[in-house]
């Protein structure tokens, strides 16, 4: 490939959120020996798995982890089928596609739904929260996006599972986008369900997600009539935390490349790598609004992996894709309702100033007339 001057380049910078850039070690793991899920040596992988995912999920001693092999959604997915009780019922905060897809899943398993609907890219209003959950007692649990990849938003969900505990109700967390890069606790912020992926934040390969929640959450579960077989979280609980085993096959090479990636994580910690995922967001976002470039957010909503941009006038995204594709880059449309007007560049994973500089350089040239 070539970039916009016709010099030669390899490297393919992925500013699509996630799968992410990978660091050589994790790429490496992936090609660990073939094992058979069923013998000891896996027992040990998954143990520690389960245990450094909770670390990094902000959990104690009274915490752990479930890990599924599927995408980011698979755990969201489990999260609410099997923590919603029979009889139970969701609050959904809808301010982007994936508050949206709280709503989808609930009603895939027949659990009745409030959703609260803020507007895509609009701030949580908290009062709102509170005087839904005070309207109707019957409301057993808060759905809530951490990182509304829709948009770039960061949602305060210390602040909602506040609110939703003084009603005595649970919060599932969609931390797919944030976890290992923005502060977020299991402990410190009271979240009751987390669910989370591997391979955006935590810089791990696709193929595995994960429920984090109290131990006695996931003993709780027992007894229940599950609503899914393969996405019944206490299936997978009791399989892994009584045996060592997975309850079905799993993903072994992407358990090699997790493996790897949360010893770098922690060895990191949130902070640093919020840090360095901010810093990169900071240089795109100075040059792209250097080049004229409207943003979508103010600077106190944005997360530090993503900035939703308009598209200039008289281009499009198509056109946008094309040429930075052909250079080198990897972009992202927005989705739905915001679709037509803007596209999303990550800053998370293992990119460099050097990349952020390329592509603005690349860009820019792209863009001569237009801004």
């Amino acid at each position: 490939m070539n970039d916009v001057n016709g010099a030669p380049h390899t490297r393919l910078v992925l500013m699509n959120p996630g799968p992410v850039i990978t660091d050589d070690r994790v790429r490496a793991a992936l090609a660990g020996p073939d094992m058979c899920h069923r013998e000891p040596e896996f027992s040990e992988l998954l143990t520690r798995v389960r245990h450094k995912t909770t670390l990094v999920a902000g959990g104690g001693e009274q915490h752990t982890s479930v890990i599924l092999t599927g995408s980011g959604t698979s755990a969201v997915e489990a999260a609410i089928s099997s923590a919603v009780p029979a009889g139970g019922a969701l609050l959904v905060l809808d301010n982007g596609h994936y508050g949206e897809r709280f709503k989808h899943i609930a009603a895939a398993h027949g659990i009745r739904t409030r959703r609260l609907a803020f507007g895509w890219a609009t701030a949580l209003d908290l009062a709102r929260v509170e005087a839904a959950l005070a309207a109707d007692p019957e409301l057993t649990h808060v759905g809530v996006v951490h990182h509304e990849t829709s948009s770039g938003m960061l949602n305060d969900v210390a602040a909602v599972a506040r609110i939703a505990h003084a009603y005595g109700c649970q919060v599932i967390v969609d931390a797919v986008s944030t976890i290992g890069a923005e502060r977020l606790s299991l402990a410190g912020d009271g979240i009751d369900w987390l669910a989370g992926s591997a391979n955006k934040c935590l810089e791990g390969a696709p193929g595995l997600a994960f429920v984090s929640a109290a131990r006695s959450a996931f003993e709780g579960l027992g007894g229940a009539q599950g609503r899914t077989y393969y996405l019944d979280l206490y299936r997978h609980y009791t399989a892994q935390e009584k045996a060592a085993a997975p309850a079905f096959t799993p993903g072994i090479p992407a358990y090699y490349a997790f493996d790897t990636a949360l010893d770098l994580a922690l060895a990191e910690g949130w902070e640093a790598r919020h840090a360095r995922y901010t810093a990169l967001a900071e240089r795109l976002r100075t040059g792209l609004e250097a080049l004229g470039l409207q943003l979508l957010l103010p600077p106190g909503q944005r997360a530090a992996g993503l900035t939703a941009v308009r598209i200039p006038a008289d281009s499009s995204y198509a056109e946008l894709h094309r040429a930075l594709r052909a250079a080198g880059f990897v972009i992202y449309s927005a989705q739905e309702r915001l679709a037509r007007d803007f596209f999303r560049l990550s800053t998370m994973g293992g990119m460099t100033e050097s990349d952020i500089d390329r592509f603005l350089v690349v860009l820019a040239a792209l863009l001569p007339s237009r801004v």
